[in-house]
């Protein structure tokens, strides 16, 4: 496979044969073929050596095209021999006017000469009966070339993406070859979507790379079989008769079991929701629905355009598209809730933000006090900003969160939108400068901002217009919390899908359908699906997904559900290159503050695999001590972490990760003045420092108490900078910090212990408040990734873990 993508180096001159003598016409026709397949043989092995051996993978090969006559179709079953591991990969048919099929065949290089065997018979050899040897698969070749690229893509060729563009690609998968790919693609830095789609002998992937980039995906391993052009539908649904979305979504509903009676729930704080939607009731009782105000009735209203129905769809199925077009039968792992807190033809005033969402909370515990739920509000106010200043409402959602003693509540919030018309020049910048609005202020929720992956305009309206975002990045229209002031919680903490936006070059942008998702319609006897996006789609999803993880593990804190969607989360390649760009820890920051931690994965949230083994530690610190009249740091936690010490260190200098994510949730200060350090916002605040390679456990004590003292005295992060960590000094705002740590395997096996410790808030400095001898609950994530070891660290951490991890 030739790495240029340019099919027509590689093409042979058919050879004119008529009018000549059998045997001659024989003799020029298999002269012509072993001139071409040494041609292409030659050139395949001279590509093959340039391979780059640190990314490829699997068995050495290449593509050879075959052109056969229409009407002899049934040759190419002769081109395949399993036995030999020769496969027929990709037919493409002939269009109007050609006379020829195109044939893609993989071939090992171990099997270079084999068709030229074939051909070397079929010109000298006979079979008993008089006939040239091999006669039925050689005659009727016209042709053979080394195959590009394009000769595996068997999409209408107007969907080809132009050189240097872009674009999401079906990657049809030959059976078994799916790790491979994966690693490839991984090394090459190319995106993949976690879902797939396996049939008996094919694995079917997506994956983001211009022409260039798959070429060498292709080059570089043995697994691709067939290349299409990824088409994201939400027009076909969104332009479909009533009774065809009927249709769809009846299929959905046979394919769904409901959930369970002890299933948690999204308790979603809206518009309402019309139950009786066909894709919600499944999952709605009509006990589970609420109103701040019983004069305002539950279901949803034309004045906010549905906004709770479709906050519904999403937060109950998720990606719905994917779910209409898997054909799979589904499970709802949750149910829903909703609470409407926006009047039905009017604005809330801005006062009574707090309050409403502290009432719509409540009504919805206290029909099912013993339910497990996430909380997610998308309604958000561009009242009350002030550069990350907590806010009134902002306040009342941390004190909700933090509960008191062990109510906790876990919420997610969107981090909102940006109202103005999205001008494409300005995007990023414009991102940068929208802060998050109220109440994204708040410290223990977890605040949703969205990005896309969604570039394919299908719809012929567009026809010449283009996305806004490139794939990977920020969605046009998420707020950041860039320009808050740098003592303010990180906001987004983590990106979902939001959509993107479409320009034709001249206008402002607008959100087509082609780039948006689909959810469930507010009037369902009108049509059943509608369009959906922002941070709203994004927050439902977050929502979604951190139901799920309380559905696997019901026993797990609301502080540790959020430590798992960040811990979980990665920055696509988009977002890391920005990282990787970056040249100051001031840099760095702002980053953090526009894409958050990333992308969560749940399937990384909810399984350790072999060579990315995750510890989970839920528990809890006094920080605080009297001594006479004094309020001082008291606790400190040091666990011992139960590194596999003897794999690590016979992984000797190979790379390798360690991921630590911290969580708790603090108790707001009573009132608003000026959160200076007297007058602190949080109660308390935790930090976690890891042990250096080269010291001791004493010296690692040391080093806390030094940091404890330096943050008491306005450093903040002391415990943090220098050492190789990604963020350093950075991660240490809010109540969640995350950041990774690379070096080699050696180095990591004696950074085997892990100190939390606290530093100051009101509660210590406020001691009339009778606050400091409370209790501070935390959740530990430490996670090590070893991605090119073949050692199996999950098992051996396992089994050094006997009984529960000590703190000490």
């Amino acid at each position: 496979m030739q790495g240029s993508g340019d099919a027509e180096n590689y093409t042979s001159p058919r050879t004119v044969v008529t009018g000549l003598p059998p045997a001659r016409v024989r003799a020029a026709h298999a002269a012509h073929l072993e001139q071409a397949l040494g041609a292409a043989v030659a050139t395949a092995r001279q590509i093959l050596d340039a391979r780059d051996s640190a990314i490829a993978e699997g068995e050495r090969g290449f593509y050879l095209d075959f052109d056969v006559p229409a009407d002899h179709q049934s040759a190419l079953d002769g081109l395949e021999n399993r036995q030999k591991k020769i496969e027929l990969v990709a037919v493409k048919p002939p269009v109007d006017g050609e006379e020829t099929v195109r044939a893609t065949v993989f071939v090992p290089e171990a099997q270079a000469d084999y068709f030229a065997a074939k051909v070397e018979q079929y010109r000298a050899e006979e079979t008993k009966s008089g006939n040239p040897k091999n006669q039925n698969l050689v005659a009727r070749i016209d042709d053979v070339r080394l195959s590009a690229v394009r000769s595996l893509f068997t999409d209408d060729g107007a969907l080809y993406p132009p050189d240097g563009r872009q674009a999401w690609w079906e990657v049809w998968l030959r059976d078994g070859k799916l790790p491979a790919f994966r690693t490839v693609a991984e090394r090459l830095n190319v995106a993949l979507k976690p879902h797939l789609v396996s049939f008996p002998e094919r694995d079917v992937v997506l994956a983001l790379a211009d022409p260039a980039t798959m070429a060498r995906l292709v080059l570089h391993s043995d697994a691709v079989a067939e290349l299409r052009a990824a088409k994201d539908t939400p027009s076909f649904f969104l332009d479909m008769r009533p009774v065809e979305q009927a249709e769809w979504a009846g299929d959905l509903m046979d394919r769904s079991t409901a959930p369970g009676a002890l299933a948690p729930a999204v308790c979603i704080l809206d518009s309402g929701a019309t139950q009786g939607h066909p894709l919600i009731a499944p999952g709605l009782e009509p006990a589970d629905q609420h109103a701040y105000d019983p004069a305002w009735g539950v279901g949803d209203s034309a004045f906010w355009n549905g906004h709770g129905t479709m906050m519904a769809g999403v937060a109950l199925h998720g990606d719905v598209e994917a779910a209409l077009v898997t054909g799979e039968h589904l499970d709802l792992t949750h149910r829903l809730e909703t609470v409407k807190v926006l009047p039905p033809n009017a604005q809330n005033a801005p006062e009574l933000y707090g309050a409403v969402t502290e009432v719509g909370i409540g009504k919805a515990e206290a029909q099912a006090p013993r339910r497990r739920r996430v909380f997610c509000m998308a309604v958000t106010s561009s009242v009350g900003l002030g550069r990350g200043r907590p806010s009134s409402w902002s306040a009342a959602v941390d004190k909700l969160c933090y509960g008191g003693g062990d109510s906790r509540r876990l919420m997610i919030l969107a981090a909102g939108n940006i109202r103005d018309p999205i001008v494409p020049a300005e995007y990023l910048d414009g991102n940068d400068l929208a802060e998050a609005e109220n109440p994204c202020q708040a410290w223990n929720a977890l605040v949703a901002g969205a990005y896309t992956d969604k570039i394919a305009i299908n719809h012929p309206d567009f026809a010449g217009w283009d996305a806004v975002a490139p794939a990977g990045d920020l969605s046009p229209a998420s707020r950041t919390s860039t320009i808050w002031d740098r003592q303010w919680p990180i906001r987004p903490d983590v990106v979902f899908e939001g959509g993107n936006f479409a320009h034709d070059g001249i206008n402002p942008a607008e959100a087509i359908d082609d780039l948006q998702l689909i959810t469930t319609h507010y009037r369902p006897a009108m049509r059943l699906f509608d369009s959906f996006g922002d941070t709203s789609a994004a927050s439902a999803l977050a929502a979604n997904f951190s139901a799920q993880i309380m559905a696997e593990r019901p026993e797990l804190w609301p502080e540790t559900v959020r430590a798992l969607m960040v811990h979980s989360a990665e920055w696509t390649p988009a977002m890391r290159a920005w990282f990787n760009a970056a040249g100051s820890q001031a840099q760095k920051a702002a980053l953090l503050r526009r894409y958050g931690w990333g992308v969560p994965d749940l399937g990384r949230a909810l399984l350790s695999a072999l060579n990315d083994a995750t510890l989970m530690i839920e528990d809890a610190l006094l920080p605080f001590r009297r001594e006479k009249s004094q309020i001082k740091t008291r606790d400190m936690h040091l666990h011992h972490l139960p590194w596999p010490r003897e794999e690590l260190l016979a992984l000797g200098d190979q790379d390798v990760e360690l991921r630590v994510t911290l969580s708790y949730f603090v108790e707001p200060n009573p009132g608003e003045r000026g959160w200076t350090r007297r007058h602190r916002y949080a109660s308390h605040s935790l930090r976690f420092a890891v042990k250096r390679s080269l010291e001791s456990l004493q010296q690692f004590r040391q080093r806390i108490n030094r940091a404890a003292q330096s943050e008491e005295e306005g450093d903040i992060g002391a415990a943090a900078g220098g050492d190789d960590w990604l963020l350093g000094t950075v991660r240490d705002r809010g109540s969640i910090h995350s950041d990774i740590w690379r070096g080699s395997a050696a180095a990591l096996a004696e950074r085997d212990a892990i100190g939390i410790f606290p530093v100051g808030g009101w509660w210590k400095e406020k001691p009339g408040l009778q606050r400091w001898d409370r209790s501070a609950r935390y959740s530990l994530l430490v996670s090590i990734r070893a991605p090119e070891a073949e050692v199996d660290l999950y098992t051996a951490i396992e089994n050094r873990i006997a009984v529960e991890i000590p703190a000490g």
